[in-house]
């Protein structure tokens, strides 16, 4: 692809504004990018308020300078994926957008090329190939890769969990790790999971599902029920892992905000050789019986200072789902705020 641009100088007062043109060498693949009726693009002209046209295989962005260079690189960035062999979705434009705008918000942001475009961290199986669609996405996946332990903090839809399990399941893909250890407190069921009725698996899988449904996204369904009949994949109640040494594994504990201090202190312990350790929650959705600490709060304090373990914390600007979850977290927050 080849791109010319003209800045256009405005009257004193005004804003400066660009004018850029794009051309696209893959007539096909630009069809691509501009989507059915051109919606992939009227997504980005509403995000960034710029005016974006469309001539065959050209594109010419109108705008606020700092406005039409984020629309450009994420036309860059979505173009590039095109070419890798990604079907573009809704949300994969809406991610390019969030990526192009956070590289302008921060002053060193590790998903810039030194050519300037949009580098975003991925995580691959054979299945499906997910990219990272914000800022503290990519800080989180580029974190599971250099760190042995890491907290995911933030609210639902974030993708935190998601994230964790498609890392765990591309390790195990690639033979880097033996197995998967899933787990996630009951609280529900005050972990006297012996009370309820059918096996081990059966007992939690209502507990599970999220995490299930990330395996199958990443992993065909076949593959996962095999996995899980020969324990390569292994769900493991947090109230069953006292006195196990977790090695050659990735573990996630998923809604860590329910455990007891006790409990995640003992979860942590397990970490054993060539194992990763994946922990995630959102501290303001803490179940627990009231005058309980929760034991990631404490974690969190605890472990603050401790080098190799990695925090990543999302907000509501990472929320991945429909935009009214975005809104829905920031409306609870602003109430808790006061």
């Amino acid at each position: 692809m080849t791109a010319s641009t003209e800045l256009k100088n405005m009257p004193s007062g005004a804003s400066d504004m660009a004018h850029i043109v794009l051309t696209f060498d893959d007539n096909k693949l630009a069809s691509a990018l501009y989507g059915p009726f051109d919606e992939n693009l009227a997504q980005i002209e509403q995000r960034l308020g710029v005016d974006i046209r469309s001539k065959g295989n050209q594109l010419t962005v109108k705008g606020e300078s700092v406005a039409a260079a984020q629309a450009r690189r994420a036309l860059d960035y979505l173009y590039d994926l095109l070419q890798k062999g990604t079907e573009l979705a809704p949300s994969d434009v809406d991610g390019a957008v969030r990526l192009a705008i956070a590289a302008d918000e921060q002053l060193t942001f590790p998903t810039m090329e030194s050519k300037g475009k949009l580098a975003a961290a991925q995580i691959s199986t054979r299945k499906r190939t997910v990219h990272a669609r914000s800022a503290n996405q990519d800080a989180y996946m580029r974190a599971l890769e250099r760190s042995e332990l890491v907290f995911g903090i933030g609210p639902a839809g974030t993708g935190k969990t998601f994230l964790a399990v498609a890392y765990a399941a591309m390790l195990l893909e690639r033979g880097a790790v033996d197995r998967i250890i899933l787990s996630r407190p009951a609280v529900e069921a005050g972990e006297r999971l012996g009370f309820l009725p059918g096996d081990m698996r059966e007992k939690v899988d209502p507990y599970l599902r999220p995490l299930y449904d990330a395996l199958y996204d990443m992993i065909p369904a076949e593959k996962v029920e095999r996995a899980l009949a020969a324990d390569v994949i292994e769900i493991a109640p947090l109230a069953f892992m006292r006195g196990r040494t977790l090695a050659n594994s990735v573990v996630i504990l998923d809604e860590a905000q329910n455990t007891t201090p006790m409990q995640m202190k003992m979860f942590l312990t397990r970490l054993g050789e060539n194992a990763r350790m994946i922990v995630t929650g959102d501290p303001s959705q803490i179940d627990l019986p009231p005058n309980t600490k929760s034991g990631l709060v404490e974690a969190l304090e605890v472990l603050g200072d401790v080098s190799g373990i990695v925090t990543v914390r999302f907000d509501e600007k990472d929320v991945v789902r429909h935009p009214l979850v975005a809104a829905i977290v920031r409306a609870y927050d602003k109430k808790a705020r006061g």
